[in-house]
């Protein structure tokens, strides 16, 4: 018994021209492609073959763009580096310090909201497949406090502090508010603009109450009814 071929006219042979892309479209496909991998996987999870599975290239396509696999990895770290340091240091470097402060807190939000994939790559620093061993979001943390702690030191210079004490300050709100990022992170409640405008409260209105040469309490440590009070401002 025979079975006869579909003919030339008929819907089972006919398929939509696959559109071809440019070397630029192929490479940015494949970014996009290994960013999700290797978010879901890890670096040493994830293999070339894979990649070029999902993209529908084969193998030979992934090493012609990036050399392998490290290649392939630490173009997308990075990417992602580039975009939130970007987000980061904007918002530290506009506007006044309360609003910089929420800015801040909005846009770790923000990249974490829309690239997820991206931070939990930047946040997992395979080191084992990075070409440059900065490229991590530690290092991009420590650049954010780098600049909090240059703009904490004047504000601390003009009301009278010590400025040597902004490394200490800057070290505690960069890493309250990467801290409750990555928290908001997984529940995704409340919003991010009631997360950041809580984090900007106790940040800002903690600060303006700031005591000079701050002391630890004991046991017995009874509060001040003086410090209950609003500030003049």
């Amino acid at each position: 018994m025979t079975i006869g071929r579909p003919s030339e006219g008929s819907a089972e042979v006919q398929r939509a021209p696959r559109a071809r892309m440019t070397g630029a479209q192929r490479r940015l496909q494949l970014i996009e492609v290994a960013r999700g991998l290797f978010a879901e996987r890890g670096f040493e999870g994830t293999s070339i073959e894979e990649i070029a599975q999902r993209a529908g290239v084969s193998k030979p396509i992934v090493y012609e763009h990036f050399g392998g696999k490290e290649g392939l990895y630490a173009v997308v770290v990075d990417r992602e580096m580039e975009t939130l340091l970007e987000m980061v240091t904007s918002s530290l470097s506009k506007n006044r310090s309360l609003y910089r402060i929420q800015q801040v807190a909005l846009a770790l939000l923000t990249y974490m909201e829309e690239r997820t994939d991206g931070f939990r790559i930047l946040v997992r620093g395979d080191s084992t497949a990075s070409t440059d061993e900065t490229a991590t979001y530690s290092s991009l943390l420590n650049d954010a406090i780098s600049q909090v702690e240059h703009i904490l030191a004047g504000d601390f210079e003009r009301r009278g502090f010590d400025p040597a004490l902004a490394p200490l300050y800057a070290q505690a709100l960069v890493g309250m508010v990467s801290v409750t990022a990555q928290w908001w992170l997984d529940v995704r409640e409340p919003s991010k603009e009631v997360v950041a405008a809580h984090l900007v409260n106790l940040c800002w209105n903690g600060l303006t109450r700031l005591e000079p040469d701050p002391e630890l309490v004991g046991p017995d440590y009874v509060e001040s009814r003086k410090r209950t009070t609003v500030d003049d401002a």
